[in-house]
């Protein structure tokens, strides 16, 4: 048997495919990485079973960069997104194998037609999930307070969106007053979703601090769209106790956040000028209101004033004939009076006296009763308590400080927390 090398034996596979496999073919996979160097672009492309979503086959794919300048802006411009992991694609490609860099699938084309339709349908399938759960129109439900002036912001803290935001807010032409304070995340990518719903938690551990929530984005391109699209993220926004407000999109992009938002808008400055149209809204009810109880109030006094005149006329006449018999019934009806008055004033006494004493025994049996039902309710506290569970030999699962009830809630590659009745284990699922 003749021994070759491995230059040679590689030689003899390149030779093979490139006469066996000289045509281009169209694949559909999914993006497990993706990334540039120098131009080029590098992919991993993966298949996953339906059922279990076990991957069942994968394969390297790269795209140089004389194709992929033209690729790349193309696709980005149908989608509205760019390449990353978890995407859906149709790619055309033809082998390539290397002597010294293995076997490769060389990209010279993408259908953005394919992507879109897998994005609409996700978007759908979540659209549909949220409708399902009963959360889709929580924020629509919520009212705006009338005097919305505290405003918790979720945003990029260098964003010039973020700047306009609150140079709208204060320079506005009514000279109303706004407090602002930031919760800083990132705002385009893979991180959105993890960022976003992480300064959510911090504004909702602070929520009587704030009247309103306000989800702005300055600028980025419409690719950059696609980490608003989530089911995680939108079931928090959903669910959120105070109303959202979000700037984020474009004029022909709506993203899922922006639907189930109680409010969404166009820009930031746009989201700025809606909170001081609310608050001019509210001057304006309560100017309105001045001036009808002023007018209501003049008209009062104008029937009365009108009434005195008449009266300061007759007065003279009537009380020259009355004077004297009025002043004897006066008198006797003052004695009467400051009699009936002291009188009075012991009877109350005497009664304010004994519901002192009732309401002070009242008071003890009813604090007495509630102590009592603190003590129950403290011991079945106790009893409840996760410790006491893990004490007994269990354990929790935990994944983002959440117990974790379900597999399909984890990932491959998520960090789970799992507690012990002495001790934490951190994982990777695989």
């Amino acid at each position: 048997m003749q021994t070759l090398t491995l230059l040679e034996l590689n030689g003899l596979v390149r030779s093979i495919i490139e006469q066996t496999m000289d045509a281009e073919y169209w694949v559909e996979a999914e993006l497990s990485e993706c990334h540039e160097n120098r131009g080029h672009c590098y992919m991993e492309l993966i298949e996953k079973d339906p059922a279990s979503a076990t991957p069942v086959a994968r394969a390297s794919a790269r795209c140089w960069k004389a194709r992929w300048m033209m690729v790349k802006p193309y696709f980005e411009r149908i989608t509205g997104q760019q390449l990353h992991a978890g995407l859906k694609v149709k790619l055309k490609v033809y082998a390539q194998f290397h002597e010294a860099y293995g076997f490769s699938w060389i990209v010279t084309d993408i259908d953005p037609t394919f992507t879109l339709g897998d994005m609409a349908r996700k978007r759908q399938d979540i659209i549909r999930r949220l409708k399902d759960e009963g959360v889709f129109d929580m924020q629509k439900e919520l009212v705006m307070p009338l005097f919305c002036q505290r405003i918790a912001v979720v945003s990029t803290q260098t964003a010039a969106g973020y700047g306009d935001f609150k140079a709208q807010l204060t320079g506005n032409e009514f000279g109303l007053q706004f407090t602002t304070r930031l919760f800083p995340a990132v705002m385009q990518g893979e991180q959105v979703e993890q960022s976003v719903i992480a300064a959510l938690n911090a504004i909702n551990e602070q929520i009587d601090d704030f009247d309103c929530v306000v989800i702005i984005r300055g600028g980025g391109a419409v690719a950059d769209m696609s980490g608003f699209d989530t089911l995680a993220l939108a079931e928090n926004v959903a669910q959120f106790p105070l109303p959202i407000i979000t700037g984020i999109g474009h004029d022909r992009d709506e993203s899922i956040l922006d639907m189930v938002s109680h409010v969404r808008v166009k820009t930031p400055t746009a989201v700025a000028q809606y909170l001081i149209d609310h608050l001019a809204q509210v001057l304006r009810r309560i100017d309105k209101a001045r001036q009808r109880i002023t007018l209501h109030v003049q008209g009062k006094i104008d029937t009365h004033k009108a009434r005195l005149e008449s009266l300061a006329i007759r007065i003279p006449v009537l009380f020259s004939l009355t004077k004297t018999r009025q002043e004897s019934e006066l008198e006797k009806m003052l004695q009467r009076f400051v009699n009936n008055a002291y009188k009075r004033l012991e009877q109350q006494g005497q009664r304010l006296n004994t519901i002192h004493v009732q309401m002070a025994n009242a008071g003890n049996q009813q604090f007495t009763r509630a102590q009592h039902q603190l003590q129950l309710l403290e011991q079945r506290t106790r009893a409840l308590a996760p410790q006491l569970i893990l004490d007994r030999g269990y354990s929790i699962t935990l994944f983002n400080g959440k117990a974790v009830s379900k597999a399909t809630m984890l990932s491959t590659g998520d960090e789970i927390e799992t507690r012990l009745q002495q001790g934490i284990i951190k994982s990777i699922v695989k």
